[in-house]
């Protein structure tokens, strides 16, 4: 029988990774968000059926007449970076938080026994922290982008505790690839293909990441929806486990892209940027998980799609 998954933001750039990985294994997948998405695209990102329409209980009701009931439902919904919470924070907050509430409503009354995967990020640990993050860390996000996610995790425990929901948190660190235009590699090839001599950019060029490869989230989170969803929300690293300092990052990019150039920084960070944000990953790797992309590979697979597809 053909398994039937949701996705919630499926057009977005993790949601599309996610959704193709699904109908690659032959799951059936419907996805509501925002956004007009032609019938053929939608299908060549493996996505069957999509709703264009805020998450509220008539929208999932359409959704669930046009691509069924769903076997699994996988929340990618929300705000998706830290810059525009600071810019707008009202705006992320409704994004996140208030789909998140409508979401777990509408299981509780229309499907209680399907699980979700709520995936959140690395920015509910704040900053501060020098060894790697284990999921058992407390955390005090700062920036509102970091806040709401923390929101959005608490209202899953709650369903758990009160309902009986079956849920599971991923906390996605650093994710990046082939499609991601906003974010430090698309700055960065940007620069690179705009401008020559020295490129300047923010921070120390010390701060550490563990960036994760898109398609190394998908797998990850598939799995989990398949594994991990109780009452008791447990919550899993979505990372590597592999820091990497900016500096690096910007090294392996001039790499990628075949040229030498001096990279400076400005010493002074952006508000909300923590100085160090490395996963503990044991929990994944119980579950099986190894991640698949070396990060000069996908930094060398994202340069090669900038260049052929990004209008330059």
């Amino acid at each position: 029988m053909t398994v039937i998954a949701w996705i919630t933001g499926a057009r977005g750039f993790l949601g599309r990774n996610l959704a193709r990985h699904l109908a690659d294994a032959g799951t059936q997948v419907a996805g509501i968000g925002h956004g007009h998405w032609a019938r053929t695209d939608a299908l060549a990102a493996g996505v069957s059926r999509w709703v264009n329409a805020d998450i509220h209980s008539a929208s999932l009701e359409l959704l669930q007449a046009e691509g069924g009931r769903p076997d699994v439902v996988y929340h990618l919904a929300g705000g998706s970076a830290v810059g525009p919470s600071f810019a707008n924070p009202l705006e992320d907050f409704e994004r996140t938080v208030h789909t998140t509430a409508r979401l777990l409503d509408w299981i509780r009354l229309r499907c209680p026994s399907v699980p979700l995967v709520a995936v959140s990020s690395a920015a509910v640990y704040g900053a501060g922290h020098e060894a790697p993050l284990a999921e058992s860390t407390a955390g005090t996000p700062y920036s509102p982008y970091g806040y709401h996610k923390s929101i959005m995790e608490a209202l899953c425990r709650s369903y758990g505790q009160n309902f009986g929901l079956r849920a599971a948190i991923v906390r996605v660190f650093s994710a990046y690839g082939s499609g991601l235009r906003k974010q430090i590699l698309w700055d960065f090839c940007n620069r690179l293909a705009s401008t020559q001599g020295e490129l300047l950019l923010d921070g120390t060029g010390q701060e550490r990441r563990d960036w994760i490869h898109a398609s190394d989230v998908a797998r990850l989170v598939a799995m989990i929806g398949r594994t991990l969803p109780s009452p008791d929300v447990p919550v899993v690293n979505g990372a590597t486990g592999q820091g990497h300092s900016v500096a690096e990052f910007t090294e392996l990019a001039l790499a990628a892209w075949g040229v030498r150039r001096t990279v400076r920084f400005s010493g002074t960070s952006r508000p909300g940027d923590p100085v160090n944000l490395v996963a503990d990953v044991a929990r994944a790797r119980a579950i099986g998980f190894t991640p698949e992309v070396a990060l000069a590979q996908g930094i060398q697979a994202y340069v090669d799609w900038f260049r052929n597809s990004a209008g330059h």
